[in-house]
């Protein structure tokens, strides 16, 4: 594991701050101090931060958090807003976020002490649920492409300001309900499979429709029910259990999707190896003449 993230990892120190220790000389080797940031760090090594032991974390660790609105998602801000670690105990600073919600979302946000767990959740198709607030009445529109999906070339209507992703596809939603409509606003609750930069923002956009209010309330079956805001909770049982599972068919299918490559790789290699062959027989193969005989 490289050594910035083996220290996150295991310490309360983020990535961007092990860096900083490894730099200033904090960060040793047994006695020998570790400048290399990209040193792998090896099962029998001794790894000391500011001289205290760094004690290698095995047990995973997942809490649910509430984020209130106006809280980002991040470890710090350029123009020093609150963040999640602003809000969470520090005994959680080390923690990574399942994905995000953005400043004005609010409801579940699922943390780990485990970066894999964490890459692996935000990257799955698990199912993420929102109730949601919107200024205007469903249209036929809306429905047909929550239905259908959608593929805007332009996106950028409902992102950030700052946003450098201007196209998107929108994949159907998995599911969908308006539960209440008044003249100047609609009120639904929608479940997609994917967690793209403001999608449910830019979806509605799209329809000139704004986003008032926008609150998670699950991801992957963990359910926020009536947690308080700005609260936290453990995972359960149940929870840490379908988390291995998860874990174990999610490596599996990496290690299938490794040896594919590899497979397709080696495969590509041997065609072109084969081709090659082919048209160096071809061009050094001998003409074929005609023979004479001459009779006296």
């Amino acid at each position: 594991m490289r050594l910035n993230k083996y220290i996150s990892h295991n310490t309360k120190y983020s990535r961007r701050e092990a860096d900083t220790l490894i730099e200033a000389g904090e960060v040793t080797l047994d006695k020998r101090p570790l400048k290399e940031f990209g040193y792998e760090v090896q099962d029998d090594d001794r790894i000391f931060v500011k001289g205290k032991a760094v004690k290698i974390t095995n047990e995973l660790t997942i809490i649910v958090y509430n984020k209130p609105k106006g809280v980002l998602v991040t470890k710090k801000d350029d123009r020093g807003r609150a963040t999640i670690y602003h809000k969470l105990p520090g005994k959680y600073r080390h923690f990574t976020p399942v994905g995000r919600l953005d400043y004005a979302s609010e409801g579940l946000l699922l943390l780990t002490d485990d970066v894999e767990v964490a890459s692996a959740l935000m990257a799955s198709g698990l199912d993420r649920t929102y109730n949601l607030k919107i200024d205007k009445a469903v249209t036929s529109e809306m429905i047909e492409a929550m239905k259908e999906g959608l593929v805007l070339d332009d996106a950028r209507a409902g992102a950030h300001e700052k946003s450098k992703i201007y196209s998107m596809e929108f994949a159907p939603f998995a599911h969908f309900e308006v539960r209440s409509e008044g003249k100047n606003f609609s009120k639904l609750r929608v479940t997609i499979k994917e967690g793209k930069n403001r999608e449910l923002r830019r979806f509605f956009a799209h329809f000139d429709a704004k986003v008032l209010d926008l609150k998670r309330i699950s991801f992957g079956g963990i359910e926020l029910n009536n947690l308080p805001e700005n609260k936290t909770r453990y995972f359960t049982r149940r929870e840490y259990d379908d988390v291995h599972k998860f874990m174990k068919r999610w490596r599996t299918n990496r290690i299938a999707d490794v040896k594919n490559e590899m497979n397709a790789k080696k495969q590509k290699e041997e065609n072109k190896q084969e081709a090659y062959n082919k048209k160096n027989k071809d061009t050094n193969k001998p003409s074929q003449s005609k023979k004479f005989k001459y009779k006296d």
